[in-house]
């Protein structure tokens, strides 16, 4: 599975109006596309950032839907009130994992990294040996790594019930990073918190 990134840093107080074009527009017309499995939209409401992710059966679906996504994604980004392009990532889906579904209310911590990338096999399999850790913080819903194996780069989001659920998981979900961090020699590079705005990613489960 792999999964296209696409992050926009828009005007707070076009929030909702994003969310409902991204629901009612971008969401159905990616659905119809070869090879689609699912969108997933996470919004910062203070700062205005804003990701949506589209997931894809094979990376060669992934590529053929690049043109076709192209004016949609401009269009987002006026909607949105952006400053500037939105920025894109292309990913491998490395790691699926859901205790239960998400619903209305769910909030989820993205961590970014960076590691050697000819140790990421590795590291995907250290992540594997920590999951019951996480299944065990305070409202966990689930879990999904992606990866870019070229450049060791990695984008993991822990979901969790709410955002008081988050905060309180907070100390040791940190714990668990610099864990992993020494284990693998990689580093955090950044740690953002987000509502989970929407969900309909259908990735299968991989562990």
């Amino acid at each position: 599975m792999y999964a296209r990134s696409t992050t926009v840093r828009g005007d707070p107080q076009r929030m909702d109006e994003g969310i409902a074009f991204v629901r009612d527009e971008v969401m159905p017309m990616v659905q119809g596309m070869d090879g689609c499995v699912g969108l997933s939209m996470l919004c910062d409401r203070e700062s205005g950032r804003c990701i949506i992710t589209t997931a894809w059966e094979t990376e060669e679906a992934m590529r053929a839907s690049a043109e076709g996504v192209r004016a949609s994604r401009a269009r987002a980004a006026e909607v949105f009130g952006a400053g500037g392009d939105p920025e894109v990532n292309e990913w491998e889906v490395a790691l699926m994992h859901r205790q239960r579904e998400a619903h209305h209310g769910a909030c989820a911590r993205v961590i970014w990294g960076r590691g050697d990338p000819g140790r990421v096999a590795e590291s995907m399999e250290a992540f594997r040996t920590m999951l019951p850790r996480l299944e065990e913080l305070p409202g966990f819903c689930s879990v999904s790594m992606m990866v870019d194996r070229g450049s060791g780069r990695s984008a993991t989001a822990v979901g969790y019930d709410s955002r008081a659920d988050m905060m309180q998981a907070a100390d040791r979900g940190r714990g668990l990073r610099e864990e992993f961090a020494r284990a693998t020699g990689g580093e955090v590079t950044e740690v953002a918190e987000f509502d989970l705005e929407l969900s309909h990613l259908r990735v299968p489960e991989t562990v």
